[in-house]
């Protein structure tokens, strides 16, 4: 279980100018590129704000944990204050330097925590991290000089974005968030990485049959009668749309409705793609979604249900992260095994 660290502004200045210290200002990190002044100051368009970045940063906070785990693969946990918003179970591949970094809340973080880390750089996947109520308004931490980043993928909240989203968004953050840290070959080889395990998923996909109609189905609300599922505009669709496949909720309005059991059914979906969230919250779980679709009396006569056609994949496959490319090769093997099945 990971240690909720709350230290002052001092204390965490202090442990800085240690590692500093022993490090050197020009170190090499575990990247293996060094941070030189090479480039800097950066402007970069990011959601119609242009953002100014001065130098390579040195202690950056990420407000959620895909934003988080992409500055890891980038080799730059070491260049981190903080973190915060964990909803899956952390990878064995990067979990060593997941721990590394201060866990600043259990939750949502809140600006007045977030100054006291004394951050030189703020990077969130989500628009409703910063906002006044939480992390702070984007305009309010510029003129404060603490530059930040917003995923593209969600400028506007829950938005569905325009001409869809695509994996070309995800490894034009990574480039991104890798010239911003001054690490291009970093990025460059991560993005090859991204790109052989959408392409090997690709290959799987070759094995599918016909058109397979999919539900993404995401989270509940406090009762499990308004399932969120994904719609058009997010990576789920995307990720249908490679496969060949149909999202049964491609008509709506917004990236992540909430709709009824009703709707679903009347929808006929062949497989029902399930996040296995570990937030805590009522529902989350992949065992408990099972567990509800087959007890209720509607969903339990669903044909996808009945012949127990569910694919499971960790939440992060369903949200831009370093995983979601995974979400390609799973849903493939699960579409190509129902298939055998029939």
């Amino acid at each position: 279980m990971r240690m909720r660290i709350m230290l002052n502004s001092a204390v965490i200045a202090g442990a800085l100018a240690l590692t500093g210290c022993a490090a050197g200002p020009e170190s090499a990190s575990s990247s293996g590129e060094s941070r030189s002044a090479a480039g800097y100051p950066l402007t970069v368009e990011n959601c119609d704000t242009d953002v100014t970045i001065e130098r390579a940063p040195e202690r950056a906070v990420s407000l959620n944990q895909s934003a988080t785990e992409i500055l890891i693969a980038l080799g730059l946990a070491d260049r981190m204050a903080g973190t915060s918003y964990e909803t899956d179970p952390v990878a064995d591949d990067v979990a060593a330097d997941y721990e590394s970094i201060p866990l600043l809340t259990d939750g949502v973080l809140k600006h007045e925590t977030l100054l006291e880390a004394e951050p030189d750089f703020v990077y969130s996947s989500f628009a409703s991290f910063l906002t006044a109520e939480n992390a702070g308004e984007r305009a309010e931490l510029h003129d404060l000089g603490v530059p930040t980043y917003l995923s593209e993928f969600d400028c506007t909240y829950h938005e569905a974005i325009e001409g869809g989203a695509t994996f070309d968004m995800l490894f034009d953050e990574i480039t991104t968030m890798a010239e911003i840290f001054g690490v291009p070959d970093a990025g460059s080889a991560l993005v090859a990485e991204q790109q052989a395990i959408v392409d090997d998923g690709l290959r799987i996909a070759e094995g599918i049959e016909g058109t397979p109609r999919l539900v993404w189905f995401y989270s509940t609300a406090a009762s499990a009668s308004t399932p969120s599922v994904a719609g058009p505009g997010g990576l789920p669709q995307t990720v249908t749309e490679l496969l060949g496949a149909e999202n049964a909720f491609a008509d709506a309005a917004t990236k992540w409705p909430e709709v009824s059991w009703d709707e679903v059914a009347a929808r006929e979906p062949d497989v029902i793609v399930l996040a296995d969230l570990t937030r805590g919250y009522p529902g989350d779980t992949a065992e408990e979604k099972i567990e509800f679709l087959k007890s209720d009396p509607l969903t339990s006569t669903m044909d996808a249900v009945v012949n127990d056609r569910f694919i499971v994949v960790p939440g992060q496959y369903m949200d831009p992260s370093i995983h979601s490319v995974q979400a390609v090769p799973t849903v493939a093997e699960g579409l190509v095994e129902f298939e055998e099945q029939r």
